[in-house]
């Protein structure tokens, strides 16, 4: 077991859901923010205690110098506690944060839900490398209206879904605008984010607690390719392809990751697994 360093946690922005129940606490993808979970989260906040979290460089939260996994994991483990354990579930980037938090602090984890991401290192992130150039080459000075904004970026982004994602992050600063997600950090840091901690784990044993592997039907994130390297490090993992899905599960077809996540929180109160 790991204890959590002594981050400062505090600017860590937030967002509570629901009063009774056990703890879920969700972590969005790259470029993302805590309310990207919103509609999952409201959704369970009935019979659960939601939290969403804006990670470091995204949303309210504050930016730091650079971007490491293991910093990240060990920020968000200080918003938990051991007493109450929670369920916790990320996407993409949010699922390597979650993956690394249960690995070194699996008091805190109750159970895992990993969405359409594995623990290993991709080479294909060109894609993530267009939309940083995309949102860094819009003409923030002469833009007035966000849908100038759409407008400017249609020809580098054109899938309309995707833009709307990126613009987002786009906030009112003054007579201006500016990008609320840190660009200058997450785009040199990409080769870290599609990586793997393998070495800073190194010694670490698996997670032991009950995961949720959850794949878009169309990404190819979750290959078979990578089920030995979810298997050594979550050995009590269950695949769960939702058909029709990319890589945004959870937005693209909300009703039946709902329905697959509240069946794996209910297992948890019944004691079925």
């Amino acid at each position: 077991m790991t204890e959590p360093g002594p981050l400062d946690t505090t600017a860590l922005h937030t967002t509570a859901l629901g009063d009774r129940g056990s703890r879920v606490v969700f972590l969005h993808g790259l470029f993302g923010q805590g309310r990207n979970w919103t509609q999952i989260g409201k959704a369970l906040a009935d019979e659960h205690r939601v939290l969403l979290v804006d990670l470091p460089h995204h949303g309210r939260s504050t930016w730091e110098n650079g971007f490491d996994y293991v910093r990240v994991a060990d920020r968000v483990a200080g918003l938990l506690g051991a007493d109450d354990p929670v369920a916790l579930v990320g996407h993409s980037l949010g699922g390597k944060v979650a993956m690394v938090l249960a690995l070194r602090h699996p008091e805190l984890v109750e159970r895992l839900c990993v969405v359409d991401v594995s623990p290993t290192a991709y080479d294909h992130l060109s894609e993530f490398s267009g939309y940083v150039a995309a949102m860094r080459g819009l003409p923030l000075d002469t833009i007035s209206t966000r849908g100038e904004a759409d407008t400017a970026l249609a020809e580098a982004v054109p899938n309309a879904t995707v833009r709307s994602f990126l613009l987002q992050n786009l906030r009112r600063d003054g007579d201006g605008w500016r990008w609320q997600v840190n660009l200058d950090v997450l785009g040199p840091a990409l080769p870290v984010i599609g990586g793997w901690p393998e070495k800073q784990l190194a010694g670490t044993p698996p997670y032991q607690g009950s995961v949720l592997w959850v794949a878009g039907e169309r990404s190819d994130y979750t290959a078979p390719a990578y089920a030995g390297a979810m298997d050594r490090w979550f050995p009590r993992n269950r695949l769960v392809t939702v058909k029709g899905a990319g890589h945004w599960v959870h937005s693209e077809r909300p009703e039946v990751f709902l329905e697959v996540l509240r069946w794996f929180l209910d297992a948890a109160g019944s004691g079925a697994e």
